[in-house]
């Protein structure tokens, strides 16, 4: 009975290996189907051309169903191939420190046995060289697949007469260049204006007058209609996936990985109780209470009076129950912290795999910040301010960094946290500062001169 515990992490660290093993077949296969799905759509509806509205004569809520099936594939056969990718580095790294182990342990009995290889021993290890040969065509024959089906879709961009216009977000995690600017370029050009002899809103109005009156306006607002709500999906998507997959990843591997390891090393007597003073303090003061309760509760007569023993009795029974109950609250701490780190990884994998992404992103963010009218501008910065770096704040810094400890495990430093409130929010203030003096006094001033009224 004993055991158990060490033979169920055995199975279950021998399944997660062969799951590991069979991962880039796995990937590669799933990528490979893909494939062969936008091929057979290519084949079935746009005569074995591209998905597009030049090779396809449907309407435009058929093309959009075949952008989006478009777009579903592609996500997965990049997903995948990134998944094929990295496993296949882990596995084959895997294999190397397995075969040399292998060689070094059983070196002398494949040196007796190699004598006495029979002729049905050698035609077996022939066959096994060969299926391992076709299965090394076989793989080269799927990726040379899946990359000639993504590269037909690498230079794509999008015409403007394209019918299909509701899933704009294919094309433009397509083309990494020419999508990506048409993206961006609203919010740039009005960021980036100077000031002339003449104000900027007589300007704009002739230039709005210009754009009513150009016979393709209808056709140019439709346009920027579609590449704004693009950038909208697409913004409002990545976002969603940094919040998610970080908790998701912290949820799962601190709930199925990290805390069953956590859990059996730290079972026994022998594991450390207490993390910190702190908790030890806590937990002394929190049984000396309940003693004292009991003993009071006694002299007044809400409790039948008891000798000695049985106070002391109740008090072990106390002890213990706070005892597990700290022992769990370290195991926590432990978890929280790889738990943590494998989130921050993951979002750090998210950035790192979506550059296109954010570009969008900082666009959308642009295009909202400075679409706001001057006193909601106004608003928002004095808003902002008085939370993290106004007259209020240090409380909530101290109470911020000192769950952030308790998070962790670790003992509230008093001197850290009053260092670090001295520091960061005069910090922050300075780049709001400049951020005022910079930005928005040249691309708003009277919100500026707004924020200055409500401010005083």
């Amino acid at each position: 009975m004993q055991n158990s515990p060490f033979v169920s992490i055995r199975l279950l660290l021998q399944t997660a290996n062969r799951w590991l093993l069979k991962t880039p077949e796995r990937a590669l296969n799933q990528a490979y189907i893909a494939a062969l799905k936008i091929k057979a759509l290519e084949d079935t509806h746009f005569g074995g051309g591209l998905i597009s509205a030049r090779t396809g004569n449907h309407s435009k809520s058929a093309q959009s169903y075949f952008e989006g099936e478009l777009e579903k594939y592609l996500d997965v056969i990049k997903l995948r191939l990134i998944e094929f990718r990295a496993s296949s580095s882990i596995v084959r790294l895997s294999k190397s420190v397995t075969d040399i182990q292998a060689e070094t342990t059983n070196l002398s009995e494949l040196s007796d046995q190699s004598a006495n290889l029979s002729e049905n021993t050698i035609e077996i290890e022939s066959r096994n060289i060969t299926s391992s040969i076709s299965s090394s065509e076989q793989i080269l024959q799927k990726l040379r697949f899946v990359d000639e089906t993504v590269a037909r879709y690498q230079d794509i961009a999008v015409q403007p007469n394209q019918a299909v216009q509701p899933n704009q977000s294919v094309q433009l995690q397509l083309n990494s260049n020419s999508k990506h600017e048409d993206l961006a370029k609203p919010v740039s050009q009005s960021l980036t204006q100077k000031t002339g002899v003449l104000p900027r809103s007589i300007l704009e109005t002739a230039d709005r007058i210009k754009r009513e009156l150009d016979p393709a306006a209808e056709q140019t607002v439709m346009q920027d209609f579609r590449r704004s709500k693009s950038r909208t999906v697409i913004s409002l998507r990545f976002i969603l996936l940094l919040i998610l997959i970080p908790l998701l990843v912290q949820q799962v591997s601190k709930t199925f990985v990290i805390g069953p390891l956590i859990d059996q090393v730290r079972v026994g007597e022998q594991s450390q109780i207490f993390l910190n003073v702190e908790l030890e303090e806590e937990a002394l003061s929190e049984l000396q209470r309940y003693e004292q309760r009991l003993r009071f509760e006694i002299l007044i007569g809400r409790a039948p009076p008891i000798g000695d023993a049985e106070i002391v009795a109740k008090v072990q029974e106390k002890a213990a129950e706070i005892e597990q109950q700290y022992r769990n609250l370290g195991s926590d701490a432990i978890k929280n912290v790889f738990a943590d780190l494998l989130a921050l990884a993951a979002f750090a994998g998210v950035i790192m795999t979506s550059r296109r992404e954010i570009a969008i992103l900082k666009t959308f963010m642009d295009q909202l910040v400075y679409g706001l009218s001057d006193s909601a501008k106004a608003f928002v910065i004095i808003l902002l301010t008085d939370i993290f770096v106004g007259f209020h704040s240090p409380h909530g810094w101290e109470v911020l960094l000192e769950g952030l400890s308790r998070h962790f495990g670790l003992p509230a430093n008093r001197d850290f946290i009053f260092l670090f409130i001295a520091t960061f929010p005069v910090i922050l203030d300075t780049i709001f500062k400049y951020w005022i003096f910079r930005y928005l006094n040249r691309v708003s001033p009277s919100a500026v001169a707004t924020y200055r009224n409500m401010n005083e």
